[in-house]
Parts: structure tokens; C-alpha cells; sequence
């Protein structure tokens, strides 16, 4: 049996879950602005959340490094959440519209870690509490975060699938050469061989392929690291280069419809393609990659501006290496609904942008 459209509503909290009136989705109205975005130092000012605040997101989507806790001491860990939960501009955001999460590793608890993370079960549990999870739901006793939530009325159902990257994930191959020298390649990570390697576990497969035939129009998948890069060094799935064709293959195999991917982690923003020739999937697939939400990186120049010379073969245009944050705005008033991906910068102007009509990402019948 299928499940039914869903309303969401999270509240994140300090201590306890407060018992709060908490913004929802409706159920009735389409979902058509999506806020994302990674990466978020709690120590430091977080002045983006007003520029996000006021695109009037009905959702953001939180896809990891939400802190930096990097510790296995979980009071540590749960102060580093509050100091979080404490940002103005966050309580604002949480007042706005419902807010959904996944990890990364600095949240997860330690840097680059995957399954071999020793406090994983406990850091699990922190993660739910932070974000309103409640104490009934099958999440507190499912290994890993991942989650899916559909909203919105039948025939313009957005389902949102935040994939958990860390909990099963195999550790990482180290030996990063790159191709060339002086052509900005950067890491410490190469893909492996080994196709016994995981990144999402076997149960998280069998999870995902029951999601992906789920009926919805407009599936937005989040993964915390990059899926479609292959040239860089630096955790993605292309590290794991046999996971990554088993999730193409996947999307073509449950003949999922209107698949869209978005990432963080990189401290950097660039929105990707990979067409049917190099994924086997029937149509492109278009990946938004979004971060920092106030820690931004890259060499800053003489005129302030910030840059590196790192080769993506899938990239669309330029590379956004400042504060920054994502959206998915979808135009359901045309007869062919469009799409747009966008990275907005600390102050809401667009600085990446590709639009494209619903009609493209769909399998042949």
C-alpha cells in the first residue's frame, strides 16, 4: 500500500523538547521553496539565517556538519548542539518553517569518520533529541538518521530523502595522486577497488529502493558529500566509485521520477550534471552542492574575492567559494512545472542558477 502525502513539523530544542506550536507544511498546498545548506561553525556568528529567512523557505534542509563537534565526550557533544540551538538568526529560522536534518562528520563526531566511529549509537540519539525527534518514532531505534518525508497534494508531490552517510560507510582509501600537477586537485583520498566497500549499508539500500517507488513528482535526494565528482580528492561518493553506479543504477531500475540531488561538506557551491551516456540513469541527473553556511573557504585575493583552481568535469559554470546557502523553487503554475536550482550568497542574491522543466527527469514509459 502506498503511504499517503505527509505534514511535517520539527522543533529544535534545547534540553528537554519544548512543547512549542511548531510550523508545518501543509498538505494540501505544494511544496515549492526549498532551503538547504551545510556546514555551520557554532562558535562562530551565523548572519545568513535572516538572507534565508527572508526567501521564505516553506522547509530547510539541513544535510550535515549542522555543528562541529568532532568529539566522542556526548556532553561536549549536546553543548556544541546548544550553542547552535542558541544563534538568533537559527531560532528565527526554526520559527519560520520546519527543519529537517541529516549529518555529516563533524556532527556525526569525528572528522572524515564512518562506521568505525565508536560513539555512533549515542551521537544518534543526541542528533533526534536536538532535532524534536519524537521519543515513539522508529528512528530512535533504527540504526542511522536517514529519513523520507513526502509532501504536498497528488500530482505535485515533493519527496525529500535525506541518506545517512556515515553511520555504515566503509573507511576511506588514502593515496590521493593527482593526474596533473598545478591543476588544483586537492585531498587525501582515492577511490578503492573493493567492491565488498559500502556507503550506505545494506539495510539503507533496501530502505532507498522502497522509498524510490513511493509515488511523488519531484524527489530531492540529500547526501551529506558530493555524489557526481570524480576528480578531486576529498570525501565523495567517487571514493566508492561501484556505490555510486549502484545508486544510478537504482534511480533507473524503480524508474524514480524528477530526481535531484543536493550536497554540502566541501565549502564550496557549484551545481553539476551527469547525462544518461556516463550514469546509465535515462535522464540527467543535476546535483546542487551547497556550503558554508559561515565558514567559507578557498584563497582570498588582493580584491577580496575568493577562488581555487579545482577541475570538475561535471561542473555547470563557475565555482562559489564564500558564505552561502541553497534553493529548489518549483513552479507548479506551468503546464510543464520548472525547476530551479539556485546557491544564494549571505545576503539572498542568486550567484548559481540552472533551471530546468519537470518533463526532463523522467523515465521513458
Amino acid at each position: 500500500m502506498k503511504r499517503p502525502a505527509v505534514v511535517l513539523s520539527i522543533v529544535l530544542t534545547i534540553g528537554q523538547l519544548a512543547s512549542v506550536v511548531r510550523p508545518s507544511v501543509s498538505a494540501d498546498k505544494p511544496l515549492s521553496r526549498i532551503s538547504f545548506g551545510s556546514c555551520a561553525k557554532q562558535n562562530q556568528p551565523q548572519p545568513i539565517w535572516d538572507a534565508i529567512v527572508e526567501t521564505d523557505p516553506q522547509l530547510f534542509l539541513m544535510i550535515g556538519d549542522n555543528i562541529y563537534g568532532d568529539t566522542e565526550d556526548m556532553a561536549l557533544l549536546w553543548k556544541k548542539y546548544q550553542m547552535l540551538g542558541a544563534q538568533p538568526g537559527f531560532q528565527k529560522l526554526r520559527k519560520h518553517c520546519p527543519v529537517l536534518a541529516t549529518w555529516d562528520d563533524h556532527d556525526y563526531g569525528a572528522n572524515d569518520a564512518g562506521v568505525e566511529y565508536p560513539k555512533k549509537r549515542e551521537s544518534q540519539q543526541l542528533f533526534l533529541d536536538f532535532f524534536g525527534v519524537p521519543q515513539n518514532s522508529p528512528l530512535r531505534t533504527r540504526e542511522g538518521v536517514q529519513s523520507s518525508h513526502t509532501f504536498g497534494p497528488a500530482g505535485k508531490r515533493v519527496q525529500i530523502i535525506l541518506l545517512d552517510t556515515r553511520y555504515f560507510r566503509s573507511p576511506l582509501t588514502r593515496g590521493y595522486v593527482p593526474s596533473e600537477r598545478n591543476e588544483g586537485f586537492r585531498g587525501r583520498y582515492k577511490a578503492t577497488a573493493d567492491k565488498s566497500t559500502t556507503m550506505l549499508g545494506e539495510a539503507q539500500w533496501k530502505w532507498l529502493e522502497a522509498e524510490l517507488q513511493e509515488p511523488a513528482e519531484v524527489r530531492i535526494i540529500a547526501s551529506s558529500i558530493q555524489v557526481l565528482p570524480d576528480e578531486h580528492g576529498s570525501e565523495k561518493w567517487g571514493n566508492f566509485p561501484h556505490e555510486r553506479t549502484r545508486l544510478f543504477h537504482l534511480i533507473r531500475d524503480t524508474k524514480a521520477n524528477g530526481v535531484v540531488l543536493i550536497s554540502g561538506d566541501r565549502h564550496l557551491a557549484e551545481i553539476m550534471e551527469v547525462d544518461s551516456a556516463r550514469s546509465g540513469n535515462p535522464y540527467p541527473i543535476y546535483e546542487v552542492t551547497s556550503s558554508s553556511l559561515n565558514a567559507p573557504s578557498g584563497n582570498m585575493t588582493k580584491a577580496g574575492t575568493r577562488f581555487a583552481n579545482e577541475i570538475n568535469s561535471y561542473r555547470i559554470g563557475l565555482t562559489y567559494f564564500d558564505t552561502n546557502f541553497g534553493m529548489i523553487t518549483i513552479d507548479w503554475s506551468q503546464s510543464d512545472p520548472l525547476i530551479r536550482m539556485r546557491v544564494q550568497d549571505e545576503v539572498g542574491d542568486v550567484v548559481l542558477q540552472k533551471t530546468v522543466p519537470l518533463s526532463l527527469l523522467q523515465p521513458p514509459n
